[in-house]
């Protein structure tokens, strides 16, 4: 499943922009091909991170991931819930299983990012 109100990237996170912040999480498609997310490691709220730096790490039965920020930006909350119910990535992608808020630092990079339909051609939907 491919939300259109959303933008994503070439490794699997989409991100919804409201202005000067963005809420980020994986997509459906990368959820179903870690398997069961057993743990996740959140950044820390004030962390201020470039594109392309790590922003999480998903550990899943079949292996452990890197989730990458791909437009610069400064931490300002983490889904707390995923502390305790990291499977939230797995039953709720793109809703509960968010992973993290953050304040738009360069806004010229969110045209490095992919629409809803280039993301389906990335991934042969």
């Amino acid at each position: 499943m491919v939300k259109e109100d959303l933008k994503y990237t070439e490794t699997h996170e989409w991100l919804k922009i409201n202005n000067k912040e963005a809420t980020i999480g994986l997509t459906d498609y990368a959820q179903k091909e870690l398997g069961d997310i057993v743990f996740i490691e959140l950044p820390e709220i004030g962390a201020e991170l470039a594109a392309e730096e790590v922003l999480a790490t998903v550990e899943a039965v079949k292996a452990v991931e890197e989730i990458y920020i791909p437009i610069s930006g400064r931490i300002i909350d983490v889904n707390s819930d995923l502390a305790d119910s990291p499977e939230l990535l797995n039953s709720s992608p793109y809703d509960d299983g968010w992973i993290a808020k953050f304040e738009i630092v360069n806004k010229d990079e969110i045209e490095n990012l992919l629409s809803a339909d280039e993301y389906k051609k990335l991934i042969g939907e």
